[in-house]
């Protein structure tokens, strides 16, 4: 039985991927200060389960890697300040906690005596500042070159704190894998992202006239569902052609306008609304769609998931915990 550490593992993709490794008969310890990742029934549900167990910390904290096990196989790191409100409202703490807990989570790693992969979560936001001033080629391939953006933008903090990351995995001296997501979406994600805002717009929304206003609507994204995600995230951190390399996690097509992403919405929530623009999301990239060439080939991996069925999903799960049951909801 193998043994693996999932920082942020209360939050959504750690939930998901710790439920899966249970699943396939692993022991998972899952590390979580609860800044984000909300203690809901979902996540008492998995504890209840055998194999698995809540370590409730806070990586910032120093001396904390020195506590822990000795004997993991595998560490995910997930833990971060992450959404965009989140980060626009403390970039300054963005670029000081997420190196912090890497820090830590790196200095846990070097102590493990049989660990065999370190694995990073990155970001598609890592090609935002290339794209703004240069331009990138869509889908975007790894191997793109990276360019800071403006610093004088919050956003740029979390992109930052990433490219850093991503810099002392490389130099860290522990077998690493880095990948960059690119929006998955899925059950327990959170309030604070472009799919379950516009389904909650919509399952509110009086059937009618009343338009849904949407952000960005002449924007476009390739949407990943969070079981292909998991998928792929565990195919990586298995396989020797993934070591020590980056990698794209994501869906490659079809890249959808925001505006047609509100016309699934509402098609799924029932309602038959128009959809009218509003403001644009201030340094929200007009494009973003992975080249999941590379990943394809080391994995041999394709995502199953289409958009349509991934957002029924995805509000079935929220009309019953959230919108209509006011669970517990990270934000």
């Amino acid at each position: 039985m193998r043994k693996l550490l999932v920082t942020g593992g209360a939050g959504f993709i750690g939930y998901h991927l710790a439920r899966s490794l249970i699943a396939r008969g692993d022991a998972v310890d899952i590390l979580d200060n609860h800044g984000r990742g909300v203690r809901d029934g979902a996540l008492l549900e998995l504890l209840a389960r055998p194999n698995i167990r809540m370590l409730e910390a806070d990586l910032c904290r120093p001396g904390l890697a020195g506590e822990l096990d000795a004997d993991y196989d595998v560490i995910v790191h997930l833990a971060a300040i992450i959404g965009v409100a989140h980060v626009r409202a403390r970039p300054y703490e963005v670029l000081t906690a997420n190196v912090a807990m890497l820090e830590t989570a790196l200095a846990l790693a070097r102590r493990q005596n049989r660990l065999s992969r370190f694995v990073f979560a990155s970001t598609s936001e890592i090609y935002a500042g290339t794209l703004h001033s240069f331009g990138i080629p869509i889908p975007t391939p790894e191997s793109t070159p990276l360019t800071a953006g403006d610093l004088a933008e919050p956003r740029t903090s979390y992109m930052l704190s990433k490219l850093y990351g991503e810099a002392l995995c490389r130099f860290s001296g522990v077998p690493f894998t880095i990948l960059r997501f690119h929006n998955v979406y899925g059950p327990r994600m959170g309030m604070s992202h472009v799919i379950p805002q516009l389904l909650e717009k919509a399952h509110r929304l009086p059937a009618g006239e009343e338009p849904l206003v949407v952000a960005s609507v002449d924007h476009r994204r390739s949407f990943c569902y969070v079981d292909d995600a998991v998928e792929q995230l565990l195919r990586m951190a298995a396989l020797p052609a993934c070591a020590n390399d980056t990698f794209n996690i994501g869906t490659q097509s079809p890249e959808v306008r925001i505006g047609d992403l509100a016309r699934v919405i509402l098609d799924c929530v029932g309602r038959g609304n128009p959809v009218v623009a509003g403001p644009e999301t201030p340094g929200s990239p007009s494009r973003r769609a992975p080249d999941m060439t590379k990943a394809i080939a080391a994995t041999g991996y394709r995502s199953r998931v289409d958009l349509a069925d991934g957002v029924r999903l995805t509000y079935d799960w929220y009309r019953d915990h959230v919108f209509e049951n006011t669970e517990l909801c990270a934000v």
